[in-house]
């Protein structure tokens, strides 16, 4: 593991993980270069963030599932090269139903520099004590104006959006705008670095 940084498993044991671009459940449709081992990382910062997180989450009964933290920059190069293909229509209808791919890195759903290979940017949603999810107004990485926060969706939903953000805002976590299930570490201990070792 590269100095600075730790499995989020083994500093946050409480959490639940599926990191979903170790697997081909993802937009892309296959396991995605970087991604070896099914298990997720972050700096030691965002550990003990995250840690802060899970706690603030147990006194609602609840637990943090997470589905992505560090990114190394080979899966982002992945994730632009794979936005340059053609359309083969394998992944569209769940994750891109109503853009073209072509649109993805303009509307901000994929950057070409992302938080997530500084190690300090995270994905993830509630979930109950069995581990079921709570139901957010759509799945990680629908890349649609649904997903943004503040969109039309029904009360249940707006509500477990607006604990989770509560939660991580109170744990010095910073949400972007697009995507209910992205958020940041406001004080990065790696501002202008990006990260390419892999997950192994």
């Amino acid at each position: 593991m590269q100095t600075g940084f730790t499995w989020l498993d083994k500093a946050v044991p409480s959490i639940l993980w599926d990191a979903k671009y170790a697997t081909s459940d993802n937009f892309t449709g296959a396991p995605v270069d970087g991604y070896g081992i099914n298990r997720t990382a972050g700096t030691l910062e965002l550990a003990e963030a995250l840690a802060h997180a899970v706690q603030r989450a147990e006194r609602e009964g609840l637990k943090l599932l997470v589905w992505d933290a560090y990114r190394p920059q080979r899966a982002v190069n992945r994730f632009l090269a794979w936005c340059a293909a053609p359309e083969d229509g394998r992944t569209k209808q769940k994750h891109y139903p109503r853009i073209d791919k072509t649109q993805i890195v303009p509307l901000g759903y994929v950057a070409e520099r992302s938080g997530h290979s500084r190690g300090s940017a995270i994905d993830l949603t509630l979930a109950r004590q069995n581990g079921s999810m709570l139901d957010m107004g759509g799945c990680f990485d629908l890349m649609d104006e649904i997903s943004h926060h503040g969109a039309p969706v029904p009360a249940e939903a707006a509500r477990n959006r607006r604990l989770l953000k509560a939660i991580m805002e109170e744990s010095g976590f910073a949400p972007y705008a697009n995507e209910w299930w992205h958020y940041s570490l406001v004080r990065e201990p790696y501002p202008d670095t990006y990260f390419d070792f892999p997950l192994a």
